[in-house]
Order: C-alpha cells, then sequence, then structure tokens
C-alpha cells in the first residue's frame, strides 16, 4: 500500500470513529523548530556547550543538579522553558482541533512531551494528559510538601556558560525549586497533578470503551517508548484503530496504519482525504 492510500485509509479511520486519542513524542514539536534530542548527537547539536562538558542528554536531565549546582540545573530546564514560551505550536495541532470539531469527535491527548504545546494550541487542559509532568509547573526540590504551582519565572540565562541568573525558590520553605517533570534518576518528583490526568484518561477510556475509537500517534520513537506501548495497549482494545505518524520507525502491527513521515506531512496528508 503507498502512503497516498494509507493517508486515505486513516483519514477513512477518522471519519469513521465516534472519539480520538491523540498520543505525541517528541517528534511532534519537531515541526515547531523544537529541537530532536534523538541520540547524543541530536542533542548536542542543540546544545553545544554539553558537547564540550561532555555531558548526554540523560545526564543533563538529571535533578540532582539543582540540588549540587542549581544554576547550572535551571540553565538547562530555564532554556527550555524559554523556547516552548516563545515556539508556537505548528499548523498540525489546528488540524487536529478542526476535525474534532468537524467530526464532532471526543478527543483526549496523552503526551510524554512537557512543553505545554496542546494547551497552548487551544485543547483544554482538561483534555491533557502530561505522562512526565510540565514545564510550566513547579514543585519545590526537598520537596517540603506536595504544592504544585504554575511557573510563572522568568529565567534569563547565561548561554555562554548555560547557567542560569535566576533561580526559583519554593515559596513555602525557600529551597530551590525544581519543574515539575519526571527526569532521568528521579528522587522527589510529585505525581500527583499527573495521577490525576491519567485517573481522568482512564475514565475517558471506559466512558468510550464500546465506541469507535482512532488513536493519531506522532513523533512516539523506541528510545523512551512509552508512548508507542500506551498506544498499542490501546491498539489492542475492540473498536480501536491507530494510526503511527513516524518517519524513522513508523512499524505497527496489521489492521493498524503505518505513516513513514513527520507529524506536520502526515496530518496534512490525511486532511487532503477529511476535507
Amino acid at each position: 500500500m503507498d502512503l497516498y492510500e494509507k493517508y486515505k485509509k486513516a483519514a477513512s479511520a477518522v471519519k469513521s470513529s465516534s472519539a480520538m486519542v491523540i498520543t505525541a513524542g517528541a517528534g511532534m514539536g519537531v515541526d515547531s523548530g523544537l529541537p530532536d534530542f534523538r541520540g547524543d548527537r541530536g542533542f548536542w547539536k542543540a546544545y553545544p556547550m554539553y558537547e564540550r562538558l561532555g555531558l548526554s542528554f540523560v545526564k543533563a536531565a538529571n535533578p540532582v543538579h539543582f540540588a549540587m549546582d542549581p544554576p547550572f540545573g535551571w540553565g538547562f530546564y530555564g532554556h527550555r522553558a524559554n523556547l516552548y514560551r516563545e515556539t508556537e505550536p505548528h499548523q498540525g495541532f489546528q488540524l487536529l482541533l478542526s476535525w474534532i470539531e468537524k467530526f464532532k469527535l471526543s478527543c483526549f491527548i496523552a503526551t510524554s512531551n512537557v512543553d505545554g504545546h496542546f494547551q497552548k494550541a487551544g485543547f483544554s487542559e482538561e483534555q491533557v494528559y502530561e505522562v512526565h509532568g510540565s514545564i510550566h509547573h513547579l514543585q519545590c526540590l526537598n520537596p517540603c510538601s506536595d504544592a504544585i504551582w504554575q511557573n510563572s519565572e522568568n529565567i534569563p540565562i547565561d548561554h555562554s556558560s548555560m547557567r542560569a541568573l535566576h533561580i526559583p525558590r519554593c515559596p513555602h520553605c525557600g529551597v530551590t525549586a525544581r519543574p515539575n517533570i519526571l527526569m532521568f534518576g528521579d528522587f522527589s518528583w510529585l505525581s500527583d497533578r499527573t495521577d490525576r490526568q491519567r485517573v481522568s484518561f482512564r475514565q475517558f477510556l471506559h466512558q468510550h470503551q464500546e465506541d469507535q475509537i482512532v488513536v493519531v500517534e506522532m513523533g512516539a520513537g523506541t528510545g523512551v517508548p512509552t508512548i508507542r506501548r500506551l498506544s498499542e495497549s490501546m491498539g489492542s482494545r475492540r473498536h480501536t484503530t491507530v494510526v503511527r505518524i513516524n518517519p524513522r520507525e513508523p512499524n505497527i502491527s496489521f489492521p493498524h496504519i503505518s505513516l513513514p513521515c513527520g507529524a506536520l506531512e502526515g496530518l496534512k496528508g490525511i486532511n487532503k482525504y477529511l476535507e
């Protein structure tokens, strides 16, 4: 089956469904201009300072830096927070919203991305499950309590050293604050907000267990396979079709649909058969 036949088949799955689950990994943000951290080389292309320091993404994205050297820890995460705020979500987000409206689809999003771009694009906070948390929320490093609060901090960065010039503090105890994100080797992440989102997501699936569901997965690789596994788990349910959009790792078993392209290209391809 050629790519255009696959677009047509995916469009048919969208039109024949009453609910849509959107699953997205890091590749979803590439079309918005966000860096691709695939492998150390991809990470170092975005952050050459860390290559000079010999730090991989796994080592840079570790909460130990907030405890041992807060300006260094916030150098990386402060830069990412600023980048996500400044970057506009690509057109694919609006295409998804238009399908939801046009075909009157119930919808929920499950994403490993911490950038908040689904909410920024116009999806409701109540329909998003951020499996690794959000950079737009903070918590105490210790933590001194279960408090999770909005990240309204302005964090200037010295790009020559990738060190933050301002360190957010916990408003309750004054200790360094950290993003409410599940990091590598994490020892203090508060999962309460994400847990509530997961409960809402499970309720959504339960409510639609007898309905036809289309799962549109974008940019979810095998390096951290959380999202791929979630999509495949849903794909094992009755009345569910998974559309996997991935330029490097598109394979998925029949009867699901594999689109070997980027997120925006794939969504545009499907949209041609929905107009």
